[in-house]
């Protein structure tokens, strides 16, 4: 599934920089499980089940991991509780870890917090975790349905318009792919090959 996404670089977690976690479980949506990990540099990785040991790598940008580490720094490093109390349907267990520099470790469950940063932190994740879906499903048409790519990259404008992407440019090598193939549609290389120079403009 991620075979080609490896092809972006982004440094390794640092096993002593702060990092904080977030994983979701709930069964029956899709995926019933992600976790998603950021250093204080912005680097990450995305799983979709607690044992892979292969997780998409990517980077944020710093500005980015100020923001989430920004929101940590806010909720005490997650150290005090989150969790609303409010009777409410499952939405699935969230967590929060947060690992310092320094040994120190605190980690907090809830299924719906009111805490306005809480919930700023999650739409990060959230946006992270739809972002890296967006990806997976591109990778995947890019490889096995040629016709799709097409929808595939429109998804992608779609979220990309929404504001709802996260480190847009691990698009990259995954576009220009599309762009060199004359396998594909025409139509799906050249909105591929405007949506990369509109990515690289941004940068």
């Amino acid at each position: 599934m991620k075979a080609l996404l490896v092809l972006i670089a982004v440094p390794l977690l640092a096993e002593a920089a702060p990092r904080t976690t977030f994983s979701k479980s709930f069964p029956g949506s899709v995926p019933p499980y992600i976790e998603i990990t950021v250093d204080r540099s912005g680097a990450a990785e995305y799983k979709e089940d607690p044992k892979d040991d292969n997780p998409l790598k990517f980077q944020l940008s710093q500005s980015d991991a100020d923001s989430i580490f920004g929101l940590v720094d806010r909720l005490d490093h997650f150290a005090r509780p989150l969790e609303s109390g409010l009777k409410v349907a499952n939405m699935g267990l969230k967590t929060f870890r947060y690992a310092g520099d320094d040994g120190a470790s605190h980690e907090v469950k809830f299924n719906y917090s009111e805490d306005l940063e809480a919930k700023t932190l999650l739409d990060w994740f959230e946006r992270i975790s739809e972002t890296e879906r967006i990806l997976i499903e591109l990778e995947r048409s890019v490889r096995f349905d040629k016709l799709g790519v097409q929808d595939a990259i429109l998804r992608v404008e779609v979220e990309r318009d929404q504001k709802r992407l996260v480190a847009e440019e691990q698009f990259l090598p995954m576009l220009d792919r599309i762009v060199k193939n004359e396998s594909y549609l025409h139509m799906a290389r050249t909105r591929a090959a405007a949506l990369a120079e509109s990515i690289r403009a941004a940068k």
